[in-house]
């Protein structure tokens, strides 16, 4: 009987912890949609920035220009912007991109270049350390679905060390979003910035929605929605000013755009992790309880015989 009592509390304890991944799993799901919405929100300031300096770039040649996010000096220091999460629970998510960070470094270190690291979340910072990796800043406690003051706040540090010529170019190391069961980490050069690219017609973006009770994901691109700004447009200010006042906003905005796609992924991948041990857990339960019925019935049928050898031994 004490076997049927370890069994029995075993699949007590399974249950109530399907009960907290399957919590953990909704969690997960709302605050995805929080940063889809968060991203839809944010696209309007990200097209109108994108046509101001799209309209400038087709009035001037940029190299012309004394911008210094914009200026391309001989590589000696690369920082590595890394963004990984604070928590755990979310499968391979944290590893991919320690993974995906220490090849890059060794790629840097092997080209001569001397490399160091700005670290965001808590994974990432306590892996490296305990590595002795040339660490430059670090960041924890960002929001869930980050927010501009965040965005802004990391931007100011890397911004600080190109300008002042401690870093010669800057690469940010994130999880691209691509669906709910797959993301991906990239690198992508923040610094110098690169005037082709402000315009991304193929900016991917991604709707979550519940369809036929299943949460489903409606990838999708978004062309530039902001109207374009009439040719004739004279602006006061000389391209100098100009470009250095809104290049740290469009900084600022691609670092907010990735840290958004890295929570968006982390919170995708704990979504997942949470589902498939909600179903390894539903899965263990049934295989307790089909092992509790079997040893039940034995211990049924061995009373049975006990009872039947005593009769016939008192007859």
């Amino acid at each position: 009987m004490a076997n049927l009592k370890e069994i029995r509390d075993r699949i007590s304890s399974v249950k109530n912890t399907r009960k907290i991944t399957e919590a953990m799993r909704l969690v997960a799901a709302a605050k995805v949609r929080r940063a889809q919405e968060q991203v839809l929100r944010s696209r309007p300031f990200a097209d109108r920035l994108a046509r101001v300096l799209e309209n400038l770039q087709s009035r001037m040649r940029f190299e012309d220009v004394d911008a210094p996010l914009l200026e391309e000096r001989p590589i000696e220091t690369i920082t590595l912007l890394v963004v990984s999460a604070d928590r755990g629970l979310c499968g391979g998510y944290n590893a991919n991109i320690i993974k995906r960070t220490e090849q890059r470094f060794a790629e840097l270190k092997a080209q001569g270049y001397a490399v160091d690291l700005v670290l965001i979340g808590r994974k990432a910072i306590t892996y490296f350390q305990n590595r002795s990796y040339p660490i430059k800043a670090t960041f924890t406690g960002l929001e869930q679905v980050p927010n501009a003051a965040e965005a802004m706040k990391i931007a100011g540090e890397v911004l600080a060390d190109f300008i002042g010529g401690a870093s010669d170019r800057v690469e940010i190391i994130y999880t691209k979003f691509i669906n709910l069961v797959s993301s991906r980490p990239v690198s992508q050069t923040l610094l110098p910035l690169d005037p082709q690219g402000i315009a991304s017609p193929d900016d991917e973006i991604f709707r979550l929605t519940t369809r036929e009770g299943q949460l489903v994901v409606e990838p999708g691109t978004a062309a530039n929605q902001a109207p374009a700004l009439p040719s004739d447009i004279i602006f006061e200010q000389s391209p100098d000013q100009l470009l250095n006042a809104l290049l740290p906003l469009y900084l600022e905005n691609q670092l907010l755009r990735a840290l958004q796609e890295a929570a968006a992924s982390e919170l995708a991948s704990r979504m997942t992790a949470m589902n498939n041990a909600s179903d390894n857990a539903k899965a263990l339960a049934k295989t307790l309880t089909l092992d509790y019925n079997k040893a039940r019935q034995a211990a049924i049928t061995q009373e049975i015989l006990e009872v039947v050898g005593g009769a016939s031994a008192m007859a």
